[in-house]
C-alpha cells in the first residue's frame, strides 16, 4: 500500500491554497527571477526605460491627443492676453502636459479672476469659461486706489478716481475689509446721493459719510445703518443739511450732536451780544477791526 509520506503529500495537494501556490507563485516567482537576472544588466535596464519612454511619447503625441487652440470666454482683454501668458505650454501640445487642475488654481490666484472652469473639447480645442470680478467700489489707501468687488476683495489697481467715476469712493485703513457695509450705507443714502462725496473709515471701526458742501456725517461703532436713516429723517423734516452745519454727529444716536459752520455760529453769537469769531475762533474786535486769541465752545465731540 502506499506510504504515509505518499498519503500526506496527496493530502496535501488536495488543499486549494496549495494548490494554488504551486500553480500560481512557484511560475510567478520563476518569472521574477528570471526578469531580476534580465534587468540586472544596465544596458537592459536603460534601453527598456528608453523604449518604454519612446512608446509613451508616441501614444501621447498622437493627433486625438494633441490641443491645438485656446478659446477664452468671458474674459476682458487684459485678461485673455494674461490667460494666454500663463499657459504651461506652447501650442500645439499633448493635452498630457496640461494640467488642468493646477493651471485653473493658478489663474484663479489673479486678483481679478472670481472663477474659470477649462475642459478640452474636441477637435483639439482648450476651453477656458472666465468669471471676472466687477468693480463695485473705489478704494483710497496709503498705497494708491484700488478697485474692489462686492465683497472687498481686490480687482486692480488705478492711478487715478477720474478712471472710474461712476463708482462709489471709499477711503481710510481697513475700509476694504467692510465693503459689504459700505455699499448698503450708499444704497442708503439715497436723497443725498448726489451729494455723497465718499465714505472715510475712521479708526478702522466707523465711517464718516463725506458730504459736498464741507459736510459731514459721522456715524457710530455699531448699527450705523439706522443711525444714516435718523440723519436723513432729520434732514426730511428739518432741511438740516440745507442749512449751515459742518457736522452731523451721530456717533451716539440717542444725542445727535450738530456743529455749526462759522456764519451760524455768528449769527446766534450777534443775536447773544458776543461778538464775532473768525475762520480760526479768534474774537474779531468790531472796533479795531483785528482779531485776537479766544477759546470758543465746540458744537460737537472730539473724534474717535
Amino acid at each position: 500500500g502506499p506510504s504515509r509520506l505518499a498519503y500526506r503529500l496527496n493530502r496535501l495537494w488536495l488543499t486549494p491554497l496549495y494548490r494554488r501556490l504551486v500553480g500560481v507563485g512557484l511560475p510567478l516567482l520563476l518569472v521574477a527571477a528570471i526578469a531580476g537576472l534580465w534587468l540586472s544588466d544596465e544596458t537592459r535596464r536603460a534601453n527598456l526605460t528608453g523604449g518604454v519612454a519612446a512608446l509613451v511619447d508616441n501614444i501621447q503625441s498622437r493627433e486625438a491627443f494633441m490641443v491645438r487652440t485656446m478659446e477664452i470666454e468671458g474674459a476682458s482683454p487684459a485678461v485673455d492676453k494674461a490667460l494666454r501668458a500663463m499657459l504651461p505650454v506652447t501650442l500645439p501640445a499633448s493635452s498630457f502636459d496640461i494640467e488642468l487642475r493646477d493651471l485653473r488654481e493658478a489663474v484663479e490666484r489673479l486678483d481679478a479672476i472670481e472663477k474659470v472652469e477649462f475642459r478640452i473639447r474636441p477637435g483639439g480645442i482648450l476651453s477656458a469659461v472666465v468669471v471676472e470680478r466687477k468693480p463695485a467700489i473705489l478704494w483710497r489707501h496709503a498705497r494708491g486706489l484700488d478697485l474692489l468687488d462686492a465683497q472687498g476683495h481686490r480687482v486692480a489697481s488705478v492711478t487715478s478716481r477720474d478712471v472710474r467715476r461712476d463708482l462709489p469712493l471709499i477711503a481710510g485703513e481697513g475700509a476694504a475689509r467692510h465693503t459689504a457695509e459700505a455699499l448698503a450705507l450708499i444704497d442708503a443714502a439715497g436723497p443725498i446721493l448726489p451729494r455723497l462725496r465718499g465714505l472715510v473709515r475712521v479708526g478702522e471701526r466707523r465711517w464718516d459719510l463725506v458730504l459736498d458742501r464741507g459736510q459731514r456725517i459721522m456715524l457710530p461703532t455699531e448699527r450705523p445703518l439706522p443711525a444714516l436713516r435718523q440723519a436723513l429723517a432729520m434732514d426730511a423734516r428739518d432741511g438740516l443739511l440745507a442749512r449751515d452745519v459742518t457736522v452731523v454727529d451721530l456717533r451716539d444716536p440717542s444725542r445727535p450732536v450738530l456743529r455749526m459752520g462759522l456764519t451760524a455760529q455768528n449769527t446766534l453769537r450777534r443775536a447773544a451780544g458776543l461778538p464775532e469769531i473768525d475762520a480760526e475762533g479768534n474774537l474779531i474786535d468790531p472796533e479795531e477791526g483785528g482779531a485776537k486769541p479766544a477759546v470758543t465752545a465746540s458744537a460737537g465731540r472730539r473724534d474717535g
